[in-house]
């Protein structure tokens, strides 16, 4: 029973976590594409920006930005921050129940690092508010005062927390680590920067006073990072499903750090395409560049399967059987013997001969391709054993 609680516990909560998301992400996109494309009109109050006029769902719409503040406070006011809050909180409720609950499993890779469960969830938790603060210490000092000086050194921070969490914990944990470090970051600049900054332009008009400019413009650079963070931050959220990207531990992160590359490019096309300038078609070729690479490390990275000496005898089923029992079937299973696995991982089952010849090209990518199966290595398979298991799919998985 309380195995079936967690587990509507972690899609309810995954549920909201992805909702509270695409709201936070759509308003990002939003807003970044309505300011590119405000356009100065000479008829409207000196203090007004630009203005833009858009069409949607029947009705226009005339919305103008004030480049500091409005002469006076306007009686009702929205503010964008509850989908950041919620998008953090249930995601980092989330990472609780999935991976920190779980570290043997979802965190820990013993061939990696052979750290204990409780040490990996402090090590993985700390490490959050950690690179918040050198991130924001980086965007407060003289170096952050230029743009693509600021934006290069971001980029090594996140690639160099990247290899860190690849050396010490598992492929699957330590993409997930990036996804939620980007997150926090994000979550952060809206809590301890955009909006105490916003709180204080309505503090000063409340007082008849002239709000500080550069309230605005430090949360309009720290909206800009979060916009441009938000493609990485989703690729680490879904490659936890594809284990070709993160199976490596000596190119994962490299491969990651690519596709922040292209993230980054496809992201300022779109941007300054809402600028209303010409867009340079060059930047997609250029993000395909990166995509290319990792698609190559993630090939290099995956270990050799052993080659078969003369005269070896194929590999029955019955040796497949057995380690597939010893190995695998705990989780894999109609009723799951392990530990907080209440139902077998995306329906995945080798209770019958049947089922287990079905998933053989499932078993030849996560156990001997890419070692990912086990999760964590939890069950000690071993390197012949996987060998055993490659040998009987590649002639042919029979059932003899």
């Amino acid at each position: 029973m309380t195995d079936t609680l967690l587990e509507w516990a972690s899609l309810l909560v995954r549920w909201t976590h992805v909702i509270a998301g695409i709201a936070w992400i759509g308003s990002s996109f939003y807003f970044i594409a309505l300011d590119a494309g405000l356009q100065a009109n000479p008829r409207l109050d000196p203090r007004v920006k630009g203005e833009a006029w858009q069409v949607h769902g029947g009705g226009f719409y005339n919305i103008q930005k004030f480049s500091v503040a409005p002469e006076f406070m306007p009686e009702h006011l929205t503010w964008f921050k509850w989908e950041a809050y919620g998008t953090w909180i249930f995601g980092f409720a989330l990472l609780i129940l999935t991976y920190y609950m779980n570290p043997s499993v979802y965190l820990i890779d013993p061939s990696i690092m052979n750290i204990d469960g409780a040490d990996a969830v402090v090590a993985a938790a700390a490490s959050l508010p950690i690179g918040w603060f050198v991130y924001d210490r980086l965007c407060r000092s003289w170096f952050g005062r230029k743009t693509a000086r600021l934006a290069i050194a971001g980029f090594v921070l996140l690639c160099v927390a990247t290899f860190g969490y690849t050396h010490v914990f598992s492929g699957r944990g330590a993409f997930i680590q990036v996804g939620a470090l980007v997150g926090t970051i994000m979550a952060a600049n809206v809590l301890v920067v955009i909006i105490p900054g916003q709180r204080k332009t309505v503090a000063a008009l409340l007082k008849g006073e002239e709000p500080n400019p550069i309230w605005g413009q430090v949360a309009k650079q720290r909206s800009i990072h979060n916009n441009y963070l938000t493609l990485p931050v989703v690729f680490t959220m879904l490659s936890n499903h594809y284990s070709f990207t993160y199976a490596s531990a000596t190119w994962s992160w490299l491969i990651l750090a690519c596709i922040f590359i292209a993230s980054f490019l496809v992201r300022h096309w779109f941007n300054t395409l809402h600028t209303g300038a010409t867009p340079d078609w060059r930047l997609w070729p250029a993000a395909a560049v990166p995509v290319v690479c990792a698609i190559a490390l993630g090939a290099m990275g995956r270990p050799a399967l052993p080659a078969a000496e003369a005269g070896t005898a194929v590999a029955t089923f019955a040796d497949v059987r057995q380690i597939v029992e010893q190995r695998c079937h705990a989780c894999h299973a109609a009723r799951p013997v392990f530990p907080g696995f209440g139902e077998p991982p995306k329906g995945v089952m080798f209770d019958t001969a049947e089922q287990i010849r079905r998933q053989a090209p499932q078993i030849m990518a996560q156990a001997v391709q890419t070692h990912t199966m086990p999760l964590g290595n939890v069950t000690s398979i071993t390197d012949a054993e996987r060998s055993v298991l490659g040998s009987w799919i590649s002639a042919g998985a029979s059932l003899n």
